[in-house]
């Protein structure tokens, strides 16, 4: 790779990138009962992994982890102006959970192990079924998605309990005795929590600040993660919803969750397709102007509080994902940890200023390309390059 020599700064020419990347270990989980279309989900968002789906329970034990592509029109738009060689999104990872039964907390149904695994991921798309098939095996009896939902938060706040209590145990007699006051913020902070659970509410709807949730922050705790829930309906309430998604629609809107109306079965058979021409019928055939997988993958970046930039060349037009409020030298880093370590500036086009101008000499002879320093926080959408020292 050759590198532009700029006084004391080596410059990163467009289009021209190490091969070395950050990945951004950032995961949302798939969770959900036995048999709610967690897996068939799953396989349709999934890039690089395939997840075995059946009709028993327990079909998934150990979790699936795949990438998915985050759909950009902005990066189709700048890539039709530049026209590099390869085109580049940027992903996330999801994770398919096995399914969870009543009882998890205690161990029930491997319940122990599939927590861990939900621990282990940064936010929770939870799956419940909005659908009546017969064929399809459902031993919580007669369709209910607020039951459904409350299974998984009742395992949840459960497991949560006893390890906030456990916390207590060991800060309690810190806290009162003595003068350790941070012991004392620690203790007051974890009885509001247990307080919290016991009265069957999760952690997330709390509303603690960013400094209170410092004390519980060694726990890991699995209802302090954001939540999405997907409503896997039937073809006939693809568009519409039912009353089962409704129901579960207003449940969610009460903790400020979003839901997503969806027929997984659907959705599988479009990303199984090869030909865009195929996918672009069928979607046709279905009155459907783009998938819903889109949108889950849309609300799923969102919910993990992530921000795209992009770099812009011949050579490659590229989505880098960052957390939002991020600083340039922070994204530079993202693509090699020397481009943060060496930061000087950083090249910025907005995309609006991209796009109306058409290229990157267009934006610097208008005055739209600003060079920007270490404190600059990066916002979504912007085209940039990085200066640094070797």
């Amino acid at each position: 790779m050759r590198l532009e020599k700029r006084g004391a700064a080596v410059y990163l020419p467009t289009g021209n990138i190490y091969q070395t990347f950050i990945i951004m270990a950032l995961q949302a989980g798939i969770v959900g009962l036995p048999n709610v279309g967690k897996s068939t989900l799953f396989n349709a968002v999934s890039n690089s992994a395939k997840a075995q789906a059946s009709n028993y329970r327990f079909c998934t034990i150990e979790p699936n982890v795949g990438l998915v592509d985050v759909p950009d029109p902005r990066l189709t738009k700048l890539a039709e102006l530049v026209v590099p060689n390869r085109i580049v999104p940027t992903q996330m990872e999801i994770v398919d959970i096995a399914g969870l039964v009543k009882g998890a907390s205690k161990g029930e149904g491997l319940g122990n192990k599939f927590l861990g695994n939900i621990r282990e991921v940064d936010a929770i798309i939870h799956v419940i079924r909005c659908f009546e098939d017969e064929n399809v095996l459902r031993e919580e009896g007669a369709i209910n998605p607020i039951g459904d939902k409350e299974i998984i938060e009742t395992e949840l706040q459960l497991k949560d309990l006893e390890s906030v209590e456990k916390k207590i145990q060991r800060v309690e007699k810190m806290a009162r005795v003595g003068s350790d006051t941070k012991a004392k913020a620690e203790f007051e902070i974890l009885t509001r929590c247990k307080d919290h659970l016991e009265q069957g509410k999760s952690i997330h709807t709390l509303g603690l600040d960013k400094e209170e949730k410092t004390a519980i922050a060694d726990l890991f705790l699995l209802t302090d993660k954001p939540i999405l829930y997907v409503a896997n309906v039937d073809e006939a309430s693809m568009h519409t919803g039912n009353k089962y998604s409704e129901a579960l629609a207003a449940a969610a809107k009460a903790e400020g969750a979003e839901v997503i109306v969806m027929c997984n079965n659907i959705e599988a058979q479009i990303a199984e397709m090869e030909s865009a021409d195929d996918k672009q019928m069928f979607m046709e055939e279905y009155k459907m102007t783009e998938p819903a997988l889109n949108r889950l993958i849309h609300s799923a970046y969102k919910l993990l509080n992530l921000d795209t930039y992009f770099t812009a060349g011949v050579q490659e037009v590229r989505a880098w994902t960052i957390h939002k409020g991020w600083k340039a030298p922070q994204a530079a880093g993202v693509i090699h940890t020397d481009f943060e370590k060496g930061f000087i500036k950083a090249e910025v086009i907005a995309y609006e200023d991209f796009i109306k101008y058409g290229s990157e000499a267009a934006c610097r002879d208008n005055g739209r390309l600003r060079i920007e320093g270490k404190e600059y926080i990066v916002k979504d959408g912007d085209v940039m390059h990085f200066r640094f020292n070797v």
